[in-house]
């Protein structure tokens, strides 16, 4: 699958109009990336919970072999307030989907395919049968409705992606355009928890290692990538990112990563990933199990 070829994108002109919208330059990828962040700071209006959450374009080739080793568990639980009963969690930065988002907002929309309701994020379906190798990871998110005090947001839809362990994204990236790993969608429990099986995500040049994800009302809704009622980004802790960039495939990662800082990301910068830093358990060997508490308000 490749992207839909636009002439412009944004309302910008696009440099190379023969090429790919991915295939822009760095220049172009950079504007794209800008976002409500970066204009509320330099006029000085401050910032909140708004902001663009996009990615700068992948290039390292894809490797060849990786850990098959069960993901450690997770048992994370809510906080709990004087009372006993929960304490709502802040709610989550909006961002935008990015440059390559796989759900019809850019090009490519996997979410209208049968098959991407599941758990098990690592191999491609449908036509394709790529499989993603790297250290295993899962991701539990538990989705809480700020609406109705921070309690479980049951029947919410969430579709998480994020790149591989060479930096690349499925349906765009050079070489995985036919691929559609690493994509994938939950409905949330009655506990308002979504829980996927993955791989440790790369670290690209100008981002920290991070995984998107989109929040949907339900099931119908995620054909109609504007009906999201949240969109954001997980920032995963320098530590883990350390141990597993040691590992085979995710040699490039390991100087990239050493440029960079969450306070220094255009997406984490703000508060250093705060409200979007996951809690990790887990080790190399086991795998890693990643949890974050997500306030939406619908």
């Amino acid at each position: 699958m490749t992207a839909q070829h636009h002439p412009a994108y944004q309302g910008r002109p696009l440099p190379n109009p023969d090429e790919e919208i991915f295939d822009q330059g760095l220049g172009f990828d950079l504007g794209t990336l800008m976002g409500r962040r970066q204009l509320l700071r330099a006029f000085g209006i401050g910032t909140a919970a708004l902001g663009l959450a996009a990615c700068t374009s992948p290039s390292s080739p894809t490797g060849s072999s990786g850990s098959t080793a069960s993901p450690a568990s997770s048992g994370s639980s809510a906080p709990s307030g004087a009372s006993g009963s929960p304490v709502a969690p802040a709610e989550i930065p909006d961002e935008t989907a990015g440059p390559y988002p796989g759900d019809g907002s850019n090009g490519p929309d996997v979410l209208e395919q049968s098959g991407i309701i599941r758990s098990d994020i690592r191999s491609s379906f449908g036509d394709a049968s790529g499989i993603a190798e790297g250290v295993p990871m899962t991701l539990e998110l538990s989705i809480k409705d700020l609406a109705d005090g921070g309690a479980a947001f049951a029947g919410a839809a969430v579709y998480i992606w994020h790149c591989d362990r060479a930096g690349l994204y499925s349906m765009y990236s050079g070489g995985v355009t036919e691929e559609n790993y690493l994509r994938g969608v939950q409905i949330a429990d009655s506990a308002g928890k979504v829980r996927f099986t993955s791989i440790f995500p790369a670290c690209y040049p100008g981002r920290w290692p991070h995984i998107h994800f989109e929040v949907y009302p339900g099931e119908a809704a995620i054909t109609d990538s504007t009906k999201a009622v949240a969109t954001s980004q997980v920032a995963i802790p320098k530590e883990y990112c350390d141990a597993v960039y040691r590992e085979k495939g995710y040699e490039a990662s390991i100087t990239t990563l050493a440029r960079l800082t969450l306070e220094s990301d255009m997406i984490f910068g703000d508060d250093a990933g705060a409200k979007q830093l996951a809690t990790v358990t887990g080790d190399v060997s086991r795998g890693y199990a990643l949890s974050l508490s997500v306030g939406v308000n619908p």
